[in-house]
């Protein structure tokens, strides 16, 4: 229910269909746990790139990869033309899907391994690519038809209110990371817009899948435009 493995909390009963729009509470949570691992990690003086690993791994393990499987899946069925509906469906993975998965978790490891080098706030970093990131479907479910009836994205398209409603709690959390960390955390909406219009756009619509794929390349491209704002300016100084 809470797109993640974490233990759902006593006397909270929220419907499945109306969820999305908690989903960067939740990512806050897991960025949360990231963050303090990493804290952990930090003094063991293990080598940069050791610690983003067990950071990644740290977060497969919360989520359960439930998203990256809309990576692959939605990378097989752009590849399937026509028939991209029934290549989604389609419990196998192609060999574009495996692609699509092997360069998602390059680009976010090489993105992660830049700004831990460059010693960015990575607690930081890491709680606005989740907020960022989870708020990127709830753009695709109201610009975008559901791609199939029945399915995730029509149930939750169906449950949606006003975008300014859903984006609330979104709007909270990322409105106190702005005040707390610096007004470049709020520059996340280019990259969740981009990548929502995009696929949006190449599919034709959206469905569960391709929502778990927006978030997923939202927050990549979240981190490496991070980077180019806490990093490179720091560099070319």
């Amino acid at each position: 229910m809470f797109y993640s493995r974490l233990p759902t909390l006593p006397l909270v009963r929220p419907r499945f269909g109306r969820i999305a729009r908690f989903a960067p509470l939740v990512g806050a949570t897991i960025a949360l746990i990231q963050g303090l691992l990493w804290q952990l990690v930090e003094p063991l003086h293990l080598p940069i790139a050791s610690g983003v690993t067990l950071l990644m791994v740290a977060e497969m393990g919360l989520t359960g990869g439930l998203h990256l499987d809309g990576v692959m899946d939605t990378a097989d069925g752009l590849s399937a033309g026509p028939a991209r509906l029934k290549a989604m469906t389609d419990s196998r993975v192609g060999a574009m899907g495996v692609t699509a998965m092997a360069a998602l978790l390059l680009l976010r490891f090489g993105g992660w391994l830049w700004l831990a080098e460059a010693d960015a706030p990575m607690v930081a970093v890491l709680l606005a690519v989740a907020v960022w990131a989870r708020t990127a479907p709830l753009l695709a479910l109201a610009w975008w038809p559901p791609l199939r009836m029945g399915g995730s994205g029509a149930h939750h398209a169906a449950q949606q209110q006003a975008l300014t409603r859903e984006l609330l709690p979104a709007s909270l959390l990322l409105g106190g990371l702005s005040l707390g960390f610096g007004p470049w955390v709020l520059l996340g909406n280019v990259a969740i817009i981009v990548v929502t219009l995009l696929l949006g756009r190449w599919l034709g619509g959206q469905n569960g899948d391709s929502l778990g794929a927006v978030l997923e390349w939202s927050a990549t491209a979240c981190l490496w435009l991070y980077g180019l704002v806490l990093v490179v300016p720091v560099g070319v100084v």
